[in-house]
């Protein structure tokens, strides 16, 4: 990559490299359900919002560790159990931003909201590897990603 097309890069927004349409999942959703739409869309992972605004996420492992491990059973409700403590970054803000915060916060996948909270996207390192094209630095944060502890502790 030259110079000139990592600076270009470097100034993108989040808004170019977002997933707008993005499934999501309510609070009072069964696990089951939220499980089938992660089966049906072959995704890990599924914003819940409430009232237009995002209030967590749902992932395969929250419904692995702090359900099925737990003792609850498929009839749960989302709320329950989701991740409540999220990062997320602004559709106006820089794409480097997002790819820091996957960083930092070991997580594959940053909500992008808008001004009241509302969802507006989804960025997942694929999505930065499409655009990018720069393989070794996906590469290393995939690496510093998942090298870390997870966080599965009760929100």
């Amino acid at each position: 990559m030259t110079e000139a097309e990592a600076t270009a890069i470097s100034r993108m927004r989040c808004s170019k490299i977002m997933t707008k349409n993005v499934r999501t999942a309510a609070p009072g959703m069964t696990l089951r359900d939220a499980a089938a739409m992660m089966r049906d869309g072959d995704m890990g992972s599924v914003p819940v919002v409430d009232d237009g605004k995002l209030v967590g996420i749902i992932t395969d492992r929250d419904i692995v560790v702090r359900a099925i491990a737990d003792g609850k059973n498929a009839a749960t409700e989302v709320g329950e159990v989701m991740t409540k403590n999220l990062f997320t970054v602004g559709s106006d803000d820089f794409v480097f931003e997002a790819v820091r915060l996957m960083g930092d916060k070991q997580v594959r996948r940053i909500p992008v909201v808008g001004p009241s909270g509302e969802l507006a996207g989804i960025i997942s390192m694929a999505d930065v590897a499409l655009e990018t094209e720069d393989e070794l630095e996906i590469a290393e944060t995939l690496e510093e990603i998942s090298s870390g502890a997870g966080f599965w502790k009760k929100n």
